[in-house]
């Protein structure tokens, strides 16, 4: 049996204004303010236990969040 890992989710700025969600490559919501789209966001990636990109509005990645798959845990 193979634990299928969910593809991470970024919250990205729109180019027609406001912000959107990301997973695989699909938008999977819009929202006017980068605050909701981030807290939507987190809440999916959460769900789907998988990391939750965040850019800037230069679409340069400013915060990065690990909700059950770490690829990188802390050593210990």
């Amino acid at each position: 049996m193979t634990d299928k890992k969910e593809p991470e989710v970024h919250t990205v700025p729109n180019s027609n204004g406001g912000w959107d969600n990301k997973q695989g490559g699909e938008t999977i919501s819009h929202h006017s303010t980068k605050a909701e789209a981030e807290k939507d966001g987190r809440e999916k990636a959460k769900r789907d236990k998988t990391e939750h990109r965040i850019h800037k509005k230069n679409g340069q990645i400013g915060e990065s969040n690990s909700y059950g798959h770490d690829p990188y845990p802390p050593k210990g």
